[in-house]
């Protein structure tokens, strides 16, 4: 049976040494690299082109959800499996738009870890069952799809930060999900006031939730 080449990226070396550890004990699987950044681990995917790539959201530089889109444009046969500590909404579905097949917890139990990256490395999608529990929560509620022509001037970024802006993220907690600095999320959250002609992040957030988003 052909192994799956597995990336670990993410910057505590406790954890890379564990999970390497584990793995090694895997007769299907295979570890091919190890990153220590997202910039590390945009270079290797790249380099390596493993099967899966275990994705840390929050490393220096670079952060794991951008990086999750540069790995993907890099190699777009690679699958990324974000194992992280974080579970708010705003992470959990920023990581989904950014291409991630799958999202574990670090403290989720090890066979439902190892079960994630099978069945990401086989093309499938899977959440740990913590995850997946808010998911669920999510989907059960009555959630109208919020069409494109909702607010046709925002640009794909700017829709994102808006999403963001409705979940009560701050402009620092933005920076840290999208891997941008302070100043540029200033300037996107400043352009999305002017075009939605609203007078501050409330009125925009409230238009957004009117909108379903």
């Amino acid at each position: 049976m052909e192994k799956l080449r597995v990336l670990i990226a993410d910057d505590h070396p406790l954890f890379r040494d564990g999970m390497r550890g584990l793995l090694s004990t895997q007769p299907d699987i295979e570890v091919t690299g190890e990153a220590t950044t997202g910039e590390e681990a945009v270079k290797l995917s790249g380099e390596l082109e493993p099967d899966v790539v275990l994705m840390d959201v929050k490393m220096p530089g670079l952060g794991g959800i951008e990086a999750t889109r540069r790995v993907l444009a890099a190699n777009p046969r690679a699958r990324v499996l974000v194992v992280t500590m974080f579970e708010d909404d705003a992470t959990v579905f920023t990581t989904m738009r950014a291409g991630a097949r799958g999202y574990v917890l670090k403290d989720d139990d090890k066979d439902d870890v190892l079960g994630a990256i099978r069945a990401v490395g086989r093309g499938g999608a899977v959440f740990g069952p913590g995850v997946a529990a808010r998911l669920a929560d999510f989907f059960a509620n009555d959630r109208p799809a919020v069409p494109r022509e909702a607010f046709p001037a925002l640009t794909d970024r700017e829709r994102e930060m808006l999403h963001l802006m409705a979940k009560g993220a701050s402009n620092a907690e933005i920076a840290r999900l999208l891997s941008l600095s302070p100043k540029t999320v200033a300037n996107y959250v400043s352009n999305i006031l002017h075009k939605l002609q609203v007078a501050d992040r409330k009125e925009a957030a409230i238009r957004a939730r009117e909108a379903g988003l």
